[in-house]
């Protein structure tokens, strides 16, 4: 599975009888309030990160139908066990020209779930990381597609006074959403590349490691 993961956080939710009804179409059986506690997850937004990545505001309104309905896991453990929660709601929020993914979720009071709520709202359990894929992974500079072909620029770097980015773009499909200790910022790899004259033997050296790119681009971003 290819997957984009970014860092995330736990705020405060307000539950209110419309939250209980959108709650309700992920239950079984009709909840009570006393029942529930529900948060919010302030996910990933439009603006360049530290992987020097940012949604584009189409991927996040994409992003927010199809996290609906998703389970919030323990440390990316993908077993039943590790279910603790479950998306109930998203919606994309702008506050000072920032847009950001919104996530509400919630889960049962029960003896099991009563130290993690305590950790929650104690500030313990803070640090989340959302899993997704997205359609196309979009050079900031020339606008090629980075998980279909391979661009000399790379992100962080600068040419021509602005700095390198890709724009996430296309909501493919959303995963699901982890309690972690530390966010998962993952990297798409470092090539190293030679400048000087390029001989036959070193424009071999510059085919492989474009290739090398290429193979890690399609791997990070799911092509």
């Amino acid at each position: 599975m290819n997957e984009i993961r970014k860092a995330a956080y736990v705020c405060k939710q307000a539950e209110t009888a419309g939250d209980l009804e959108l709650i309700n179409r992920q239950a079984l059986r009709e909840l009570k309030a006393e029942e529930v506690f529900a948060f919010r997850l302030a996910a990933c937004d439009d603006q360049v990160d530290r992987d020097h990545e940012r949604f584009t505001l189409a991927a996040l309104e994409g992003l927010a139908e199809r996290f609906v309905g998703r389970t919030v896991l323990m440390d990316h453990q993908w077993s039943a066990k590790g279910q603790t929660a479950r998306v109930y709601a998203g919606a994309v929020e702008e506050e000072k020209g920032v847009h950001r993914l919104v996530l509400r979720a919630y889960m049962l009071r029960t003896g099991e779930t009563e130290a993690v709520i305590a950790a929650i709202e104690g500030g313990i359990l803070r640090e989340v990381s959302v899993g997704c894929a997205v359609e196309r992974a979009l050079c900031s500079i020339c606008g090629a597609d980075k998980g279909k072909t391979s661009c000399p620029h790379r992100p962080g770097a600068v040419y021509g006074g602005q700095t390198c980015h890709v724009d996430l773009d296309g909501a493919r499909d959303a995963y699901e959403v982890s309690f972690v200790a530390v966010p998962a910022q993952p990297k798409a790899g470092v090539v190293k590349e030679y400048g000087g004259e390029q001989g036959p033997a070193m424009e071999e050296e510059a085919l492989c490691l474009a290739q090398a790119r290429q193979a890690l681009e399609e791997k990070r971003y799911g092509t």
